[in-house]
């Protein structure tokens, strides 16, 4: 099992930055990849970004590419998203999910399907 807390929510005005931190217990957390995923009042729960298990490749949506950092640190057991210049779509409930390391392609990490445990979510909010 591998328990992941997200923090770093809150309300900001658009063009404003947070930093979403989620931290994972339990298992090795370098044993898996990580992603972030997002989910607006009556929307499905789309991709945001994933990294893989080293870190060394990273992956984002096409809506958040150039405004959104995704990084770990596993000595921390923790993954990070930095999001700047924030847009009030960007508003939603945030998750950090984990999905085994095997998954190294940007193709797998999209899915959230490929993902075995996930967080409670943050609000992100976004005013205009």
């Amino acid at each position: 099992q591998v328990q992941l807390v997200e923090s770093g929510g809150g309300l900001v005005q658009a063009g404003d930055s947070l930093r979403l931190s989620c931290a994972a217990s339990g298992r090795t957390f370098s044993n898996y990849a990580m992603g972030w995923f997002r989910q607006a009042p009556g929307k499905e729960r789309e991709f945001v970004a994933a990294i893989t298990w080293s870190g060394s490749n990273s992956y984002y949506a096409d809506s958040v590419k150039g405004r959104f950092t995704i990084s770990r640190d596993n000595a921390k057991n923790t993954v990070y998203l930095q999001m700047n210049g924030l847009k009030p779509e960007d508003t939603a409930v945030y998750y950090c999910a984990a999905a085994p390391r095997t998954y190294a392609s940007g193709t797998y990490l999209g899915r959230p399907n490929k993902y075995d445990y996930w967080g409670q979510g943050t609000q992100v909010t976004v005013s205009s």
